[in-house]
């Protein structure tokens, strides 16, 4: 049985991306701050490589490099950025659920849509609806004698 390190990513279902797969970097936010922002580096990086883990199967792995292709760099390493607070933790904290997330939804497979028969009596009802319409429609219209 694995013990699960404090920084591991729970993406569902027992998929854990583990820590140690992870390279997490720290650096300045930019913006609004005043002189906090230039002396703390709680920006937070999460960076992690798609193709190596041990994390996924190769159909999982195939599924996120596809579904994830415009956010993955040219070696399939997907990184999260966030500086949202000013709590370098929080950032990380954020930073981890966001790689989760988007990890759950690229392995998220949509149920194939069964295309349903419209029933004849509804198709009649508005075949009918549309004939009181245009009725109604045509007594709308001034009729003129010549």
């Amino acid at each position: 049985m694995k013990v699960a390190m404090k920084n591991d990513v729970h993406v569902k279902n027992g998929i854990v991306i583990p820590e140690q797969e992870l390279e997490i970097t720290t650096s300045r936010s930019g913006g609004a701050g005043g002189q906090h922002v230039n002396k703390t580096s709680t920006r937070i990086s999460v960076r992690w490589n798609v193709k190596s883990t041990s994390a996924l199967n190769d159909q999982q792995k195939a599924r996120v490099l596809e579904k994830l292709q415009t956010q993955l760099t040219t070696e399939s390493d997907l990184i999260v950025h966030n500086s949202s607070t000013r709590s370098q933790q929080q950032n990380k904290q954020l930073a981890l659920q966001q790689l989760g997330y988007l990890v759950r939804k690229a392995l998220h497979v949509a149920k194939k849509r069964v295309a349903t028969k419209i029933p004849r009596a509804v198709k009649e009802a508005q075949l009918q609806e549309k004939k009181r319409r245009s009725a109604v429609k045509k007594m709308r219209k001034v009729m003129y004698d010549e």
